[in-house]
């Protein structure tokens, strides 16, 4: 089974509640960005990581804003179910942008990234990094591969929402990435069953494909 939630920003508390005893061995679960275990590379942190990757399940972020892309990108890019990821520890791995994965018979694309609204204290700190902002590159690489796939996919996850959604979850809309232009595209070309995102920290339904996920965990179906 696959099963969903959102936006951790490194809390190892979130593993120990009840909602997570609904994962079995063999299950997988996909974070919708923002993992944030990943961050200051100490050695509590790396044992953090190893326990994570010895769990029963097999636990699948896509990144967000508040992850250190200077020691996520230390790992190398290798191929898992069809796309690429990186291996963190064992069982713990980030789902890259735009690929499209065989999970379960399902065909799962994934694209993270996103921007931060609290870019400028980041900044001032060095706690900011610009990869946090999906790229052209990205962007056509997610448009090969979907359409490889005759662009028809049985579930999205993404860390941004489609701009479109903004409004309806009270959203500030002023922010206009081209990743958001893009995910418009595959509202109208594509087909798919389900599109969950992280970034807005809400559990909420729009009727009827989208899927604001925050502390929830779902069953993917």
């Amino acid at each position: 089974m696959i099963y969903v939630t959102g936006d951790m920003h490194g809390d190892i508390t979130r593993f120990k509640s009840r909602s997570f005893n609904k994962i079995k061995k063999g299950d997988t679960l996909i974070i919708c960005g923002d993992f944030g275990f990943i961050w200051d590379g100490t050695k509590k942190e790396q044992a953090i990581l190893r326990k994570l990757g010895k769990l029963k399940y097999t636990v699948a972020f896509i990144d967000g804003c508040h992850e250190n892309y200077d020691i996520l990108e230390g790992y190398e890019p290798t191929q898992w179910n069809g796309g690429k990821v990186r291996v963190i520890s064992g069982r713990l791995i980030q789902l890259m942008r735009g690929q499209v994965f065989n999970i379960d018979d399902k065909k799962i694309f994934t694209f993270g990234g996103g921007n931060s609204q609290d870019f400028d204290i980041r900044f001032e700190s060095n706690t900011w990094w610009e990869r946090e902002q999906p790229t052209p590159h990205e962007i056509d690489e997610a448009r090969i591969n979907l359409e490889k796939n005759n662009n028809k996919i049985d579930y999205i996850f993404t860390h941004e929402p489609p701009l479109s959604l903004k409004k309806c979850l009270g959203v500030d809309t002023s922010e206009h990435l081209e990743v958001h232009s893009f995910f418009e595209e595959i509202i109208k070309g594509c087909t798919f069953k389900r599109w969950y995102f992280g970034k807005c920290h809400i559990n909420r339904v729009i009727p009827q494909k989208f899927y604001s996920i925050f502390d929830d965990v779902l069953k993917v179906e």
